[in-house]
Parts: structure tokens; C-alpha cells; sequence
């Protein structure tokens, strides 16, 4: 198992990191004051300028307009771009868009390419999914509530959802729905393209998380699909396979997520150690020479890389031997890299002291939002009981 990298991806990497600190970071006062409409304007001309050194959604392929990163190679971008809130968006990998171009490419019809997924692949629209819904646990989707009944040929949605992230001005989600109710609970529900300026299709609102609801892309909504009519060629892959669609969109975006995550860590860890240096308590007394602090940033820095090095150990195994092979490494990331996050955000921010609650740095606003880390694609304690369940059975028929 080979970590190592090429010089050229080495030197893409820097390019990129070079570009979130003098490009991007500078950028994050707009954000954290909500100027969204100032924020997306400025935004508009960095996304050319990543277009430009090549580095446009580097996990699409070059067949498309991607930068064709592998999946070892686009968790190390991951984890660079994770520096900023704005750093995946900039460079066209963010979700739920990433997820949602890989599997039109994938399982998308050469009308549903043309309509949906070059204008997506080319950062020309958002896109969104509408999955979880309100009344039913998200840690359980086969039980889906949201039906598609076929008309003619049509479909006709009905559904309740919410936390349907980046709805806001997005031009079309795919829906989760239920096409067999009387299937097995993996072949109930499939996928369907859904235009949001369809008269069925309802912006009900952008959700409040813990006081700010935010705005276009950095929101989640809740939406109402009201005998929504699509035409049956918006079905995205096979019918009642939705779940199969899903498990195969989460394995790689799970990768992404956790790298993402790291390099949040990397940049609470640095703003943590610079807080320490500067904040004096008294003249000549420093933070960084208290013991507690000193303790926190060793034991930050041990569980980003270990973090690190299982994340990176789960994509290399997707990678050679399938996402089959890599389903424990998956499992254990999601859990311990989330909990590992908000531990290193949490002191970054203790040590920063009052600053630290203030939308004067970017910590307030990763301890409101990346809290979910521990809840969305699965809550930890899923996967902790079924990465313990593998191991139990595996260990009895040893």
C-alpha cells in the first residue's frame, strides 16, 4: 500500500492550496456575513480561474470538462479545498452536485446528459437531492414515504422533504420515491429528474441550522412535491434500483466527505496553534506555554493523522480492490473521522476564547454546520453497529 504521490499531482495540490489561501480565504468575511449576492459575484471569476489551471471538477473525467483526478488523488484535493467553506464550490466538486454529475454520468440516458448533466458538469447550474424526509427516519431509507405513480407516460410525485441541501436556485433534483410500494424495502423507491421550475415542485424554505438559515448553495431546504409531473424518461437508472443508486453514490462521497473533513481539522489545528502564539495572558506569557493547550494541539495533531491515514487507506482500497473490500475502512471512517472534527474544532475554538463564538473567524460557523458530520449519510452509531456486526459474524466463522 503505496501513499506516495507524482511530483505533478504534488505540484497541483499546492497550486490548489495557494489558490484557497490568497484566493479564497480572504473572501470568507462576505460569507460569514451572509453578502451572498456580493460573495457569488466575486465567486463567479474564481471559478474561471480554477477553470484555467485545469483544476475543474477533478472528479468528473476530462471527457466532460473534469480534471479526471482518481479517487486516492481527489480525496488529497479534497482535503486541500476542505481548508475554505468555499473551496470546493470554487472548483465545481461540491455536493450534492459531485454526486449527482457521477451518477448521470454513470447511469444517466444520452437526452438526460445533454439536458442535465453537461450544463451541471460545466458549473452552468446546481443541482440537489431530495432524499430525507421529515416524518421518516433518515438513518432508514427504505422506508421512503414520497411516491411516483406512472401516468401515461408520466410520472406523477407526490412527497413531503427537507434538508435538501443547495434547493435554492437549483435547477433541478433528483427525487427519491417510492415506484413499487409492494417490493422488497432495497426495490420500492427509484430516482427521478425533477426541473424545480416544475408548477409541482414547492420551495417550502431554507431550514435554520442552529439560528441561520443561509442562502442559495449554503442551504438546505424543505420542499413539497404536489402532483409533480415529469415525463417517465426522467427516471435516472433502472426503475425500483433507487437504494442500489444511492449505496453507489455513497461509498466515494463518504471518501470526500472525510478528506473534506480533514482538511477542516488542518485548518483549525494551524488557527489553534497561531491563536496559542499571539494571545498573551499577560506580557510575555503566551497561550502556546500552557499545558493544556500544548496537551490539546499534540492530541490534535496524533488524531488528524490518524484520521488521515485510514481515510486515505479506505480510498486506496475502493481504488485497487473494490468499494466491497473497502466497506469496513468506509464504515470505520465515517464515524471516527466525524468525531476527530468536532473535537479539533471544539478546542480550536475553546482557545480562541469569546473570538471564538464570533463570526469574526471562520470556527463559529464549521461548530454550527459541520456538527452534522455526525448525523448525515448515516448516523455514527449505524455504522459503529453494523461495522461491529461484520466483525462479530466474521470472527464466529473464523
Amino acid at each position: 500500500m503505496d501513499f506516495s504521490i507524482s511530483p505533478e499531482l504534488q505540484d497541483r495540490l499546492t497550486t490548489a492550496l495557494e489558490f484557497v489561501e490568497s484566493e479564497l480565504q480572504p473572501l470568507e468575511p462576505l460569507f460569514l456575513a451572509g453578502d451572498f449576492a456580493r460573495l457569488d459575484s466575486a465567486l463567479v471569476a474564481k471559478r474561471e480561474a480554477v477553470k484555467s489551471m485545469g483544476l475543474w471538477a477533478p472528479n468528473l473525467p476530462q471527457s466532460i470538462g473534469g480534471a479526471g483526478f482518481s479517487l486516492t488523488e481527489l480525496g488529497l484535493m479534497s482535503e486541500v479545498l476542505g481548508q475554505s467553506p468555499l473551496g470546493h464550490y470554487s472548483f465545481g466538486c461540491q455536493a450534492p452536485d459531485a454526486g449527482n454529475a457521477e451518477l448521470l454520468l454513470e447511469f444517466g440516458s444520452p437526452a438526460q446528459h445533454a439536458q442535465f448533466l453537461q450544463p451541471l458538469a460545466a458549473g452552468q447550474v446546481r443541482s440537489c437531492f431530495g432524499m430525507t424526509e421529515p416524518a421518516q427516519a433518515g438513518s432508514n431509507p427504505t422506508t421512503l414515504a414520497a411516491t411516483a405513480v406512472r401516468d401515461g407516460k408520466d410520472f406523477v410525485i407526490n412527497g413531503h422533504k427537507w434538508f435538501t441541501s443547495s434547493a435554492d436556485g437549483a435547477a433541478f433534483c433528483i427525487v427519491m420515491a417510492v415506484t413499487n410500494p409492494d417490493g422488497s424495502p432495497h426495490e420500492r423507491a427509484s430516482m427521478i429528474l425533477v426541473p424545480t421550475d416544475n408548477p409541482g415542485w414547492q420551495f417550502v424554505r431554507n431550514i435554520p441550522i442552529m439560528g441561520e438559515s443561509g442562502q442559495g448553495y449554503y442551504s438546505h431546504a424543505e420542499i413539497r412535491l404536489v402532483d409533480c409531473r415529469v415525463p417517465a424518461s426522467n427516471l435516472l437508472g433502472p426503475q425500483d434500483k433507487g437504494f442500489a443508486l444511492a449505496q453507489h453514490r455513497l461509498g466515494p462521497g463518504r471518501i470526500h466527505h472525510c478528506m473534506r473533513w480533514i482538511g477542516i481539522c488542518r485548518r483549525a489545528l494551524n488557527m489553534m496553534m497561531d491563536r496559542a502564539l499571539a494571545r498573551e495572558l499577560s506580557p510575555g506569557e503566551p497561550l502556546a506555554e500552557k499545558q493544556t493547550i500544548q496537551n490539546w494541539i499534540a492530541e490534535s495533531a496524533a488524531e488528524l493523522e490518524a484520521a488521515r491515514s485510514l481515510v486515505l487507506k479506505a480510498a486506496w482500497t475502493a481504488e485497487h480492490q473494490g468499494f466491497k473490500q473497502a466497506r469496513d475502512e468506509i464504515g470505520m471512517i465515517k464515524f471516527f473521522a466525524a468525531e476527530v472534527l468536532q473535537r479539533i474544532v471544539d478546542r480550536a475554538l475553546q482557545v480562541h476564547g469569546a473570538l471564538g463564538m464570533t463570526e469574526d473567524t471562520v470556527l463559529s460557523w464549521y461548530y454550527r454546520h459541520e456538527r452534522a458530520a455526525r448525523i448525515y449519510d448515516g448516523p455514527d452509531e449505524v455504522h459503529k453497529a453494523a461495522l461491529a456486526r461484520r466483525m462479530l459474524r466474521n470472527r464466529l466463522a473464523a
